[in-house]
C-alpha cells in the first residue's frame, strides 16, 4: 500500500513537471512568433527605405548625410542575427526615417509629390503596425518571463536552461514625452 501511494505521488509530480515545461516551451514559442510578426513589419519597412531615399534625394541634395546614415542602418540591421541586437539599430533606423520627413517639410515640391505621398502613407501604416506587434511581442515577453520566473514553474526553466527573453522597448526619451501643443489662442 505504502509503494502505491509513493508511486501514485511520483507520477503526479512527473506529469506536473511535464506539464509545466511543455507550457514554457508553448510560450518560448509565442515569443518567436511574435517577434516575427516584427520581423515581417520591419522587412516591408526596409523594402521601401531605398524608394524613399531616392524620391527624396532628387529634392534635397543637401542633406546627404541623412541619406547615408539611413542607407547605412538598413544595411546593418540587414546583417542582425537575433533580436537583442536589432532592438538599437531598429530604434536608430526609426529616427532617421523621422528625419527624413522632417526634411520634406522644408521642400514644397517635394511634399506634394504623389511617389513621396504614397511612401509615407505606406511608412506611416507600417511603423502603426509595427507598434501594434511590438505591443504583442512585449505581452508575451512578459508573460514568457513571469511563467519562467514563478513557482514552481522556476525550479522547471532553470533544470532546462530557459532564459528571459528581453523586452522591445523604446530608446529615445522624446518619443515618451508629450507633445508640445501650441493652440494660437492667447
Amino acid at each position: 500500500m505504502l509503494v502505491a501511494v509513493i508511486v501514485f505521488i511520483l507520477l503526479i509530480i512527473i506529469i506536473s513537471f511535464i506539464v509545466r515545461y511543455n507550457r514554457l516551451i508553448k510560450y518560448r514559442f509565442l515569443v518567436k512568433e511574435a517577434w516575427s510578426g516584427i520581423d515581417v513589419q520591419l522587412k516591408r519597412r526596409h523594402n521601401l527605405i531605398p524608394n524613399l531615399v531616392e524620391t527624396v534625394k532628387g529634392y534635397a541634395k543637401y542633406e546627404q548625410g541623412v541619406f547615408e546614415k539611413v542607407t547605412a542602418l538598413r544595411n546593418e540591421i540587414l546583417n542582425v542575427k537575433d533580436a537583442r541586437g536589432g532592438f538599437e539599430i531598429e530604434n536608430d533606423l526609426s529616427k532617421a526615417i523621422k528625419s527624413i520627413f522632417a526634411i520634406a517639410e522644408n521642400y514644397p515640391d517635394l511634399k506634394a509629390n504623389q511617389n513621396f505621398l504614397n511612401l509615407q502613407k505606406n511608412i506611416s501604416d507600417i511603423e502603426d503596425n509595427i507598434q501594434m506587434a511590438r505591443r504583442y511581442y512585449n505581452g508575451t515577453v512578459r508573460d514568457y518571463n513571469v511563467g519562467i520566473q514563478s513557482f514552481p514553474n522556476n525550479i522547471v526553466a532553470n533544470s532546462f536552461h530557459f532564459e528571459p527573453a528581453d523586452f522591445f522597448e523604446i530608446e529615445y526619451a522624446t518619443e515618451r514625452r508629450s507633445p508640445d501643443i501650441e493652440l494660437g489662442v492667447k
